[in-house]
């Protein structure tokens, strides 16, 4: 999904940066991308330290940050009396903290009209076994939108969340869970299918742009009518 924001921002005439801590991954999507305006800069959301240098160079290179999409994120899946504390702060550290301190040092960089997105997930509606902390991770950063779309109003800043359903993406896809348990789940969806990663990315540069200038603090779902909607 955040690739394929990337992919989308830049052909609508964006500078983007990406980062991330798998140093291959990043270099891989940079050449994916193949543009002079793709800047990979390597970094732990997690890491306070990582996210100043992260915060410097974006100031050095361009002077501001006009959008910001906090879509770094984990998640496993073990019933809740099996967590373990070292679970909890490995998800946590990523999910929440990771996007909470990401925004925070991003803010100093943006200006009025700037727009923040955060990733959240279609599983904080529901009480899904065994997603107890990973829906629980997501409930908080949709909270943050929340609550941060009203510190930075003042300063012309939006924030909104989004909520995608089954998307296909490297880490999950129709053919890694395979062919029954994909039609399990589509028949959850009122569209009858899961969605594609260009899909999320339209609702990105959607929000980041003008055309929703008077949205802000929403939480969107984007999941084919998989939470809202009962199939028949």
């Amino acid at each position: 999904m955040g690739l394929a924001s990337a992919k989308l921002l830049i052909d609508e005439g964006a500078h983007v940066v990406i980062t991330g801590r798998n140093h291959q991954k990043l270099e891989d999507a940079a050449a994916e991308l193949n543009s002079d305006s793709i800047l990979p800069i390597a970094g732990d959301v997690a890491n306070m330290d990582h996210l100043d240098s992260l915060a410097q160079k974006i100031g050095e290179k361009y002077g501001k940050l006009d959008i910001l999409f906090a879509n770094a994120g984990t998640g496993f899946f073990k019933p809740f009396l099996e967590i373990t504390e070292a679970d909890f702060n490995r998800l946590t550290n990523i999910n929440f903290k990771g996007v909470f301190f990401t925004i925070q040092k991003m803010v100093s960089l943006m200006e009025e009209g700037g727009s923040i997105i955060i990733n959240a997930s279609w599983t904080q509606f529901r009480g899904i076994i065994p997603s107890t902390l990973y829906s629980s991770t997501k409930a908080a950063v949709s909270n943050l939108a929340q609550t941060i779309a009203g510190e930075l109003a003042p300063k012309g800043i939006r924030v909104n969340a989004i909520n995608p359903g089954y998307v296909n993406t490297a880490q999950f896809n129709e053919e890694l869970i395979g062919r029954e348990e994909a039609e399990k789940r589509k028949n959850q969806v009122a569209l009858n299918r899961f969605g594609e990663a260009e899909e999320i990315a339209k609702t990105v540069a959607f929000l980041a742009s003008s055309d929703a200038s008077y949205i802000n603090g929403e939480d969107i779902l984007v999941d084919g009518g998989l939470v809202n909607v009962i199939s028949s």
